[in-house]
């Protein structure tokens, strides 16, 4: 599949598919803008599915191959990149996009550096290391969204601005997926906050360390609402739809957080979702967010982790 209307439907049909949420906020960009950020988001997902064993964001298996897949991604990124036809939609998307914005190589590879660590069975040491991975997995994404959006790549204090909302949405997904990860055999919590905590990692689908567990997923729930309260920043030297898509976008994924950290112990046998209504509610104040967006006071990114450069 090569054809760009035939890539733009398969993307168009993988998000509406993978993430409401994201779906919800790719609505509100410009025409041309929101058919990149969806043929970014399909590659992005057929990553994370092949890297999971699931099927568009759901199912999760244990994988025993997981260096062969990081392989095959690997692969068929660097391709797509050079310009070379794949045969798969989601790697031909990312030629595309990376075509028409100049996205840079190295944000592609840095997220597929994220998947090799989950091949390796890692697990973060402390809070540091978290914020590493999350950058891996989820602040590239937000550097390479900022680069479609328009941004220059030499614009390093707004792509760490776009850095920070994937840090955010990487810690909501971790506070909201303790219980998930814990049954697929991963752990995204650090050591430290663990021991801390009285809890081992082989008793994380223990009822008994519920008490605890909800207690750390807030403190991710917490570290999350900083990164978002950063990101909201940025949106400043954004477009205005895409700046109303971002400040949707960090609303509706903050409220995961926010929901997270309100539930406690249910959070972690029952997972978080938000409502159509929910959704629909923070585009409508991000529209007047975005409206506002340059009247916003600078605010410094003190005490927050920088991506490496």
């Amino acid at each position: 599949m090569s054809d760009r209307a035939a890539l733009v439907a398969y993307a168009e049909r993988t998000i509406a598919a993978g993430s409401k949420s994201f779906a919800a906020a790719a609505r509100l960009f410009d025409p041309a803008t929101r058919e990149r950020a969806m043929l970014l988001y399909a590659w992005c997902r057929a990553c994370d599915d092949l890297a999971d064993g699931q099927a568009l964001g759901h199912g999760m298996t244990r994988v025993t191959d997981g260096a062969a897949r990081v392989a095959r991604m690997r692969a068929l990124t660097a391709a797509a990149l050079a310009g070379t036809g794949t045969g798969e939609p989601a790697f031909d998307a990312l030629a595309i996009v990376a075509a028409e914005t100049g996205l840079p190589a190295r944000f592609a590879e840095d997220l597929l550096a994220g998947f090799a660590l989950d091949a390796e069975g890692w697990a973060p040491a402390d809070e540091a290391d978290l914020y590493r991975y999350c950058y891996h997995v989820a602040g590239a994404v937000g550097c390479m969204m900022a680069v479609v959006m328009g941004v220059d790549p030499a614009e390093t204090g707004v792509l760490d601005r776009a850095c920070d909302l994937g840090l955010a949405f990487q810690l909501a997904n971790v506070a909201r997926d303790i219980g998930e990860d814990a049954e697929a055999g991963r752990c995204y919590l650090p050591a430290d906050w663990l021991d801390e905590a009285g809890v081992a990692r082989t008793a994380l689908a223990d009822p008994t360390s519920r008490p605890a567990l909800a207690m750390l997923a807030r403190r991710l729930a917490e570290r999350a609402g900083r990164y978002e309260a950063s990101a909201r920043v940025g949106a400043a030297a954004l477009p205005f739809r895409s700046a109303w898509a971002v400040l949707a976008a960090a609303g509706i994924y903050g409220d995961i957080a926010r929901a997270v950290a309100a539930r406690g112990e249910a959070a972690l046998t029952r997972r978080v979702t938000t409502s159509r209504t929910a959704k629909l509610g923070w585009v409508a104040r991000a529209w007047l967010q975005a409206r506002r967006r340059h009247a916003v006071a600078p605010r410094p990114r003190t005490g927050l982790w920088t991506r490496p450069r």
